[in-house]
């Protein structure tokens, strides 16, 4: 696992079109495999105007809200402070990136065209080192990505990421891909409590009734066993003085103007240092994979030998 810099995809598009295909085929195994892929330049359009505005915007200093947020479903942004002045002109801006980055993905990883959920998009315009957060909303500590409000059922959580600062880079780490992380800190306990569970008559009862629940609008999330066991990891993984000291460190320097995309369900990562970023997430189904037996759903499922995904 490491990272790998792209060199034959620019802000025109594949530099040899006739090797599109073979190359986005490639670059989407390599990302699957727990590799970052890396643009020295952004490779979609970021226009200048709308980069000095966002340096300038400050969110609001609630925990409610970690990143400034952008639902492309509702068309809406949160995070900033009520009333704020600059919601109108932050919202065509998140939208505009949002959609470009969608194009640029179409493009660049074609076997996923069409094939996710747009998920939220992200301004993170406040300093990562030193940021006083709860434990389970830390950024500097390793961790693999699980969503409490919003269930990945064993599709993958793809991110792109930027970094908007003028002067400094975004720091991150990363450590050994989930396949082997889960094998060392997964709980057996946790483990042995999926097999349970998947054949708990109680488990298809209590997934009934909040299916109900949902259906009258009440806001409870339905979670399958894989988000369960995601969810609790990702908190086990921050809480683990030993896996977060002893584990295996690789450190990234994220120059400005930079992105990098990684699929963050599967790849370790922490956030030193680091002020300005646009993010934003694709849910990639997990049928449209190039190498399906590297998904965590698939490596739970081998450990377990139950289903985890509906």
């Amino acid at each position: 696992m490491g990272l790998i810099e792209v060199r034959d995809f620019s802000l025109r598009g594949w530099l040899e079109p006739d090797r599109a295909k073979e190359r986005a085929c490639w670059y989407c195994e390599r990302m699957e495999e727990g590799n970052i892929l890396f643009f020295a330049q952004t490779p979609f359009p970021l226009p200048e105007g709308d980069r000095s505005f966002l340096l300038n915007v400050r969110q609001t200093s609630s925990t409610v809200h970690k990143n400034i947020s952008y639902k492309p479903d509702r068309d809406q942004v949160h995070g900033l402070p009520a009333g704020n002045a600059d919601g109108k002109r932050l919202l065509q801006i998140m939208r505009s990136y949002s959609q470009s980055v969608t194009n640029f993905v179409r493009q660049f990883l074609s076997p996923y065209r069409d094939r996710w959920h747009l998920d939220f998009a992200s301004y993170r315009s406040i300093e990562e080192a030193g940021r006083d957060l709860p434990l389970q909303k830390r950024n500097d500590l390793l961790h693999v990505d699980s969503f409490p409000t919003r269930p990945a059922n064993g599709h993958r959580i793809l991110r792109v990421f930027t970094n908007l600062n003028p002067t400094q880079p975004r720091v991150w780490l990363t450590s050994d891909p989930f396949d082997l992380l889960v094998r060392k800190y997964g709980s057996p306990a946790r483990l042995n409590s999926i097999a349970a569970e998947s054949h708990s008559r109680w488990r298809h009862v209590s997934r009934r009734l909040l299916r109900l629940a949902q259906s009258l609008g009440i806001p409870v999330v339905d979670r399958p066993l894989y988000d369960q066991f995601m969810l609790g990891f990702h908190h086990e993984l921050k809480g683990n003085r030993d896996f977060q000291e002893n584990c295996p460190k690789s450190r990234w320097e994220f120059p400005p103007g930079s992105t990098w995309l990684v699929f963050t369900d599967m790849v370790p990562h922490a956030v030193l240092s680091g002020q300005f970023a646009l993010e934003q997430t694709f849910i990639i189904d997990r049928d449209a994979l190039l190498l399906p037996k590297k998904a965590p759903y698939r490596v739970l499922e081998e450990l377990t030998g139950v289903s985890v995904v509906d």
